[in-house]
């Protein structure tokens, strides 16, 4: 029988936290009366962090170990503990005790009696850096809303709980698991939810994520939001774009070319059509647009050679 809740715990060095947090969750399931599994993914530590895990599942049959041969990232940790996942509903959360456990109950009961598909906690207080961490993180949220559409306030927030079956349907990857709502919706999810939760200060060791993941952030913005439109179809994007550069440069130089017969029709003195910088911009834009228009092409060749060119998620069938 299924559990209740899967909780999925990606971690990279944390062995000091990893006690108290398993002690907290176990807590907070006991008091609930909740079955549940704990999965821990091991993200390449090397700081004793699997040997702690180990200890506490030869304690704990509800916690399970997954360990990494070297640091994939935390979407990869994600990956792995979705597909390894047994519960009707879903929890991730970080392992460094800046999540509570205490917040799991009401995210449950979000997706359990709500009917949400996926709820992303909100650290409304919060006690990081506000310079180098609260104001950047401000303006990616700000950003991903525009880009998205889904009015959560914290994307990158890594309390969130699931319905099972999104889990099993959505695919994270490279460092995408700042926008699961979005590719969750984009997987035909849109029952997001959010609810505010209690952020704390870290107790030890440090971040593992500096600056440069803000840089990397509008970077992934950019390509899921472009496959998700167009990754089956992309000679509507390269197509259209490379088509309207192709009919601009040659509208161009045919008004050069229109422009010199008629000046030589009226003998009226005229510069070779090669000396106009227009000439350069017109064939420039030609040459852009046929290879735009060829990237579809082969785009599309690819697409279509696909094994999973037609593999759709159904939700149900009478």
């Amino acid at each position: 029988m299924a559990p209740d809740i899967s909780i999925i715990v990606p971690l990279y060095n944390e062995a000091e936290s990893l006690p108290e947090l398993a002690a907290w969750i176990n807590r907070v399931m006991a008091e609930n009366r909740f079955s549940y599994e704990v999965i821990m993914i091991d993200d390449g530590s090397n700081d004793g962090s699997w040997q702690v895990i180990e200890k506490l599942s030869g304690n704990n049959k509800n916690i399970r170990g997954i360990r990494f041969r070297r640091n994939y990232g935390k979407s990869a940790a994600l990956h792995c503990g979705f597909q390894a996942s047994l519960g009707n509903v879903v929890i991730t959360m970080d392992a460094d005790l800046q999540d509570s456990p205490d917040e799991i109950p009401g995210l449950y009961n979000m997706i359990f009696s709500e009917g949400f598909d996926l709820v992303s906690g909100w650290k409304k207080k919060r006690y990081d850096n506000r310079l180098t961490k609260n104001l950047p993180s401000r303006l990616f949220n700000w950003t991903a809303r525009v880009f998205s559409g889904i009015k959560i306030h914290d994307f990158n927030c890594g309390l969130k709980a699931y319905r099972g079956d999104v889990v099993k349907t959505i695919e994270v990857y490279g460092e995408m698991h700042r926008y699961i709502p979005l590719i969750a919706k984009k997987a035909g999810f849109r029952n997001i939810g959010e609810k505010i939760v209690q952020h704390r200060k870290r107790q030890f060791g440090k971040t593992k994520f500096g600056m440069e993941r803000f840089i990397n952030g509008y970077l992934d913005l950019i390509s899921i939001s472009f496959i998700s439109r167009f990754g089956r179809r992309p000679m509507h994007f390269f197509g259209t774009l490379g088509s309207l550069m192709f009919l601009l440069g040659f509208g161009m130089a045919l008004y050069l070319g229109i422009d010199k017969l008629i000046a030589v029709a009226h003998h009226v003195p005229a510069k070779l059509v090669t000396q106009s910088p227009y000439f350069f911009i017109a064939l420039t834009a030609m040459i852009i647009g046929a290879q735009f228009f060829l990237a579809g092409f082969l785009g599309e060749l690819v697409s279509r050679s696909s094994a999973s060119r037609n593999e759709y998620q159904i939700e149900r069938e009478i």
